[in-house]
């Protein structure tokens, strides 16, 4: 007859596996879902030149819009709402002002810039979690991870080690005009 230690082990191999399973399967959708905003901000860059192109000689951007089925609409509206020039975070350059970004990103930007200041290293995105006074729970974590990673691919901030995050050489407090 096997011991109860045995059986508590097995027990716990087992949930152990599932646990692993279960984040390599949210890895991987995390990383489709990276990859699928990437190609909706591209259609979304695309329509809008072509919106451009497409305008009057006064420079107006034409506002087409087609909807078929009464559910389209939701999602056009879903869509004219996530693509608000405020939320999406251009490239940086120099004399970019954070006014251009949204208050979310401006805030990870003025935490960075104060331990920047303070000479306090970088920050992983739990400590950013407890610093903004959220719980430091996965689902608010990984909201902040994704945010600074974006940020890290728009050039405002760096990652040098992985998970931690520091403003970006050139990149300064929003005083400064970047």
């Amino acid at each position: 007859m096997p011991s109860v230690v045995g059986l508590l082990e097995q027990h716990e191999l087992s949930a152990r596996r599932r646990v692993d399973g279960l984040r390599e399967e949210a890895d991987r959708i995390q990383a489709e879902l990276a990859a699928a905003e990437l190609e909706w901000q591209e259609w979304t860059i695309a329509r809008r030149r072509v919106d451009t192109v497409l305008a009057p000689d006064d420079g107006a951007t034409a506002e087409v819009e087609v909807t078929v089925d009464p559910r389209d609409a939701q999602v056009q509206s879903a869509l004219q709402d996530a693509a608000k020039p405020k939320s999406q975070v251009p490239m940086w350059r120099q004399g970019l002002a954070w006014s251009v970004l949204s208050a979310d990103y401006q805030r990870i930007l003025m935490a960075l810039a104060d331990r920047a200041r303070l000479h306090q290293g970088p920050l992983t995105c739990q400590e950013m979690a407890v610093a903004f006074g959220l719980d430091a729970v996965p689902a608010k974590v990984e909201a902040l991870r994704s945010k600074a990673k974006r940020l890290v691919a728009r050039g405002w901030l760096a990652e040098r080690q992985p998970g931690r995050f520091t403003l970006a050489a050139g990149v300064s407090g929003p005083g400064d005009g970047s």
